[in-house]
């Protein structure tokens, strides 16, 4: 972790969840954004339209953990949010996620995206975001990528993590980034009636338009081109959105070592991944 995530720890662990607050989960580059998005729309789209013109995406849900210098508090923008239910985004493990959420019981929405492509996208991040550690050339984030030494730390331990807990914790829909690739229709259908939501066929339609990365990728208010120590002249926070840009990094040799080192490390049958669609 950096200090932008640990500086405001206490307050993080102590923060107090509400009943109906949503939480948004992913490790980093995993679809959070995009997820957050279509919620936002789908409980405030109607209701409150001038606010989705005008106010980022990253005020309407904020990042629980984030505690920039000179800026505000994920937890303070939570506490400050108008709107019920509040939508809340992280990307902690889950052995981190405050207590009270699951003493409230609150709805938890976790998406996983294969690890080839997380690294790729996780890779141009960094190298866009000045608040990440630099990530070097392409090999050694790939090694590091494959040894754990990342911001919010292994993978293979958050997917896996919060898998387990799907097990015994009801209030958790559990998604794949691909399946949102593949069918955005089908996946918004099983986020509705995980929240309870029942968009007409309309509204629904008009949500996924506007949701599509295309169109999210030139909208202000959600691609972080707001956001001062992003740097989107050296890679958009919003990149491609695909399943498959991989096979445009991996070398064979790289493709081989991270195939076997991924055997030796994703030992739970029943959580799969597609590295394609």
């Amino acid at each position: 972790m950096t200090e932008q995530f640990t500086s405001n720890w206490d307050n993080v662990q102590s923060f107090e969840a509400r009943a109906d607050d949503v939480l948004i989960a992913t490790y980093p580059k995993a679809g959070n954004t995009r997820v957050s998005y279509i919620l936002d729309l789908l409980y405030f789209g109607e209701t409150c339209p001038e606010r989705g013109a005008s106010l980022p995406l990253h005020h309407r849900v904020p990042f629980l953990e984030l505690s920039r210098p000179n800026g505000p508090k994920g937890t303070d923008v939570a506490d400050q949010l108008p709107t019920t239910p509040r939508l809340i985004k992280t990307h902690l493990p889950v052995q981190f996620i405050p207590k009270s959420f699951w003493e409230r019981d609150i709805r938890m929405i976790y998406v996983a995206r294969n690890a080839k492509d997380s690294v790729v996208s996780y890779f141009h991040f960094s190298r866009m975001n000045e608040a990440q550690p630099d990530p070097g050339d392409w090999n050694a984030f790939l090694h590091n990528f494959m040894e754990g030494n990342m911001v919010f730390g292994s993978w293979y331990d958050h997917v896996n993590g919060w898998w387990e807990k799907k097990q015994t914790y009801s209030n958790l829909h559990y998604m794949f980034y691909e399946d949102m690739i593949e069918d955005s229709g089908r996946e918004a259908e099983g986020l509705c009636s995980f929240v309870g939501l029942t968009p007409s066929v309309q509204d629904k339609e008009t949500i996924l338009a506007e949701a599509k990365f295309d169109r999210m990728k030139l909208n202000k208010t959600v691609n972080f081109s707001t956001v001062k120590y992003m740097n989107q002249n050296v890679s958009p926070f919003m990149r491609k959105g695909t399943v498959g840009d991989w096979k445009n990094h991996f070398t064979v040799a790289q493709n081989e070592t991270f195939d076997e080192d991924y055997k030796q490390k994703m030992k739970n049958p029943t959580l799969r991944f597609r590295t394609e669609v």
